[in-house]
């Protein structure tokens, strides 16, 4: 990445603070990021702890940058990005989308012709342990993706996908996952308390187990393969598995992730039927 490079945020909440101090992290420049805000107290708390520069305008936040990130909520989008459609046209930045459920065509609408990646990072990003999956249409070229990539690697890592479809899956494995294993460890606390352990102390099992086995998977085993090295034939892990295969745990888990699948299309449908402009022909640029 050019230490010449600019980046704007429209919006300054958690994710974008955290990409922002990944950034940093890793060489950037406090002058090389603009990040335009519309609550006074987030741009002075941006100033004051990275030192980068806020503004209440989109249109100076987006001045001669080479990439915008989009950090606002989706029903903000269109009223964020309306006035700055001419502002985009020329030099076009990349639009980085990390606005969930906000399709390309949608953003199509606004900012016809446009440079686009979405992006579906989650929550872990906010402690620089995310995983982001990223897509991009076939015209964007190999320097357009590296500098999306760039930006999210700043807080964890990144995976590409090759449907833009393939998001709606990505947001029900890794987008809502960290809630399924949180719920997996309240419920494993839950069970040794019943069975005597002090409240305290079963929490803290649970959530250092939690953290101890995702230290794992830093090695090259599969999934699978660390499952089997924690499991002895006719033990402890065996005798709780068993129960979990009898009760349907791996249906659930996959009807669970299902669901969620869905539901992430659907609020994308609505999202994209409420969104201004819908029904019309969007630009045929991507």
């Amino acid at each position: 990445m050019s230490e010449a490079l600019q980046v704007a945020f429209l919006g300054g909440g958690n994710m974008a603070r955290a990409l922002i101090q990944g950034m940093l992290r890793q060489g950037m420049d406090a002058a090389q990021f603009q990040v335009g805000e519309p609550d006074a107290a987030q741009r002075q708390a941006l100033h004051r702890d990275l030192g980068v520069r806020t503004t209440p305008d989109n249109a100076v936040a987006i001045a001669g940058v080479q990439l915008v990130v989009l950090a606002v909520k989706p029903q903000l989008l269109h009223s964020v990005l309306e006035p700055l459609r001419s502002a985009l046209q020329g030099p076009r930045p990349i639009l980085l989308s990390i606005v969930a459920g906000v399709r390309l065509t949608d953003l199509a609408r606004v900012c016809p012709g446009v440079p686009v990646v979405r992006c579906m990072p989650n929550r872990a990003a906010l402690v620089g342990a995310g995983i982001t999956a990223l897509y991009a249409p076939n015209d964007l070229d190999s320097t357009q993706r590296a500098l999306a990539e760039r930006v999210m690697t700043a807080a964890g890592v990144t995976v590409w996908v090759g449907k833009e479809s393939d998001l709606d899956i990505v947001t029900a494995l890794s987008g809502s996952g960290p809630a399924y294993f949180f719920l997996l460890a309240e419920q494993m606390a839950a069970a040794a308390r019943e069975l005597g352990l002090e409240a305290t102390t079963a929490e803290r099992l649970a959530r250092e187990t939690l953290r101890g086995a995702g230290a794992l998977l830093s090695g090259a085993e599969t999934l699978a393969e660390q499952r089997v090295a924690v499991t002895s034939k006719g033990g402890t892990t065996a005798a709780a598995l068993g129960v979990l295969a009898e009760r349907g745990f791996a249906g659930t888990i996959a009807a669970a992730v299902a669901a969620a699948s869905r539901r992430s299309e659907q609020l994308a449908q609505q999202f994209g039927n409420d969104f201004p402009g819908a029904g019309a022909a969007a630009p045929a640029t991507h």
